[in-house]
Order: C-alpha cells, then structure tokens, then sequence
C-alpha cells in the first residue's frame, strides 16, 4: 500500500505525461485515496491552462468582435452577428465533436501555402489533441458569449460620457481607450465573471467528447470517471473535483472582485457594482 508521499510522486505531476510519473495508472484494489487526491488534482492543471488561456485570448477576441457587431458597415456586423449567433445557439459539446470531426480530415503532413517566393507549411497535426484542438473551440466559443456581453455594455455606455469625449476633442483611438472601454468594462465585468466561471466548469468536457486523451493524460474529470470505473465507487472522486472546483471557482471571483473593484474605484460605494455568481445551466 503506498503512501501518501508516494502517491503525490508517483501521480500528482502524470497528467502531463508518463515521463512525469507511474507508467500506468492505479487499478483496482491498489487505488488509494491519496492516488485519487492526488492524481485529480494533478489534471486540475489542464483544466487551469485551458481556462487560462482560452478566457485570456477570447477577451481581446471578444473586444474586437463586438466592435464589429456594434458597427455602422454591414460588412463588419453581419458576420460578428452570425459568428456570434452559430456559437451561442450550438451546444459546446458538438462543437467539439464538430471541429475535431473537421480537424481530422485535414492533411497530417500539414497544409502548404504558396507565397510566390517561398511556401509556408502550416502544421496541422496538433489540431487534433485536445492541448491544442480543444483549447481552439474552448477560445472560440468563449469568444462569443463575451462578445455579445460587450455589445450590451458598449450600448449601455451613457451618452453623456461620449458627448463629453467629443467635447474634450478625443476622438478614433484615444476615445476608445480613454472613455469607451473603460465603461464597456465596468458595465460588462460582473457578468463577464460569471463567463469565465462557468468556462472553466466546461473544460470537463474537452477530453469528455471527441478529442482523446494520449498517454491517459487528461484533466480533473476524465481521472473521476476512470476512478469510478475501476472502483465502481462515485462518493470518492466525483466529489474530489467538485472540491477542486469550488476552490478554483472562488479563486476566479476574488481575483475578478478585485479587477471590478479597480474599474468601480471612481464610483461611490453604494452605487459600485458587485459580483454575484449566476450559474449556467444549459450552454
């Protein structure tokens, strides 16, 4: 029986592969609760890194597509406003199965594009993992769900504050900076918290649906269900990554409440806006 040091050596760092730890996973009878402890928390880093990055890229994406949507030219709204519509009205979980349906038809040796005096290869083989793949939908689909948040605070942004810009003769960019995103921000903070909450929640489902898990190295979830499979036992590992997500989750509000305390720090108290986390049921 291994100990609880061991099974931290042996475990907590083989999410990343099997050159970080046991070459195979526990089975059966040998499975201890610190193998569990250890071994879930370690894919909690999978579920970090596509939280991370995925909410990080989507927020600038995010920004842009909804100064697109929210623009006079057509040719910039309508497809901010499909691409935004296609991804919100779609489950994520068939956009997993969707793109990475579409990432394997792709060539393996990757795809060549002639620029006349050279041709650049662009690799295609990651698309396929769920580091890279899984991360892409994850961006994309965040991406949207933010974006229509921005549009609601870019035309909540009292006029007022816009007649002042023009009257202090800021204009293109530096209105933007200055007056427009700031108040995009303040407006949109509280609920996009809430976005990147209930993202990271969804990254349980990146080694759920199509794209595998090489190696058996995957995140929080997908070593609960092998737990369960081997133990037949729920009561142990399920509740180890609700645990850890709870945990994660109230690391995410104190870390927003402190960005949403920043951008409310001209506001009197009472009028400052505060988070409240509203949960999502159906994405």
């Amino acid at each position: 029986m291994r100990t609880c040091a061991e099974s931290f050596e042996a475990y907590f760092l083989r999410p990343l592969g099997r050159a970080y730890g046991e070459n195979l996973l526990p089975r059966g009878l040998d499975i201890t609760f610190c193998d569990q402890l250890f071994l879930i928390g370690g894919g909690l880093m999978w579920n970090i890194y596509f939280a991370v990055l995925a909410v990080g890229i989507g927020f600038f994406l995010a920004t842009g597509v909804a100064l697109m949507k929210v623009s006079e030219n057509p040719w910039l709204s309508r497809p901010a406003g499909a691409f935004i519509f296609f991804f919100r009205g779609s489950p994520l979980f068939i956009q997993f199965f969707f793109f990475y349906s579409m990432f394997v038809l792709l060539p393996r040796a990757g795809i060549d594009i002639p620029l006349g005096f050279t041709t650049l290869t662009v690799e295609t083989r990651a698309l396929t993992t769920a580091q890279v793949g899984g991360l892409f939908v994850l961006i994309l689909n965040t991406t949207a769900y933010s974006a229509e948040l921005f549009v609601g605070a870019l035309r909540a942004i009292p006029k007022g504050d816009l007649e002042a810009a023009d009257a202090y003769g800021l204009s293109g960019f530096a209105k933007f900076r200055r007056v427009t995103w700031p108040n995009m921000l303040r407006l949109a903070w509280p609920s996009y918290t809430n976005e990147a909450i209930f993202l990271t929640h969804s990254t349980t489902l990146v080694f759920l649906s199509a794209f595998p898990a090489r190696q058996q190295s995957g995140e929080a979830f997908y070593y609960a269900r092998y737990f369960v499979d081997q133990t037949f036992n729920p009561f142990i590992a399920y509740p180890l990554v609700a645990a850890y997500f709870i945990a994660l989750t109230l690391v995410i509000i104190v870390g927003f409440g402190l960005v949403n305390r920043r951008l409310n720090r001209h506001l009197p108290r009472e009028r400052r806006q505060r988070i409240r986390f509203r949960p999502q049921y159906i994405r």
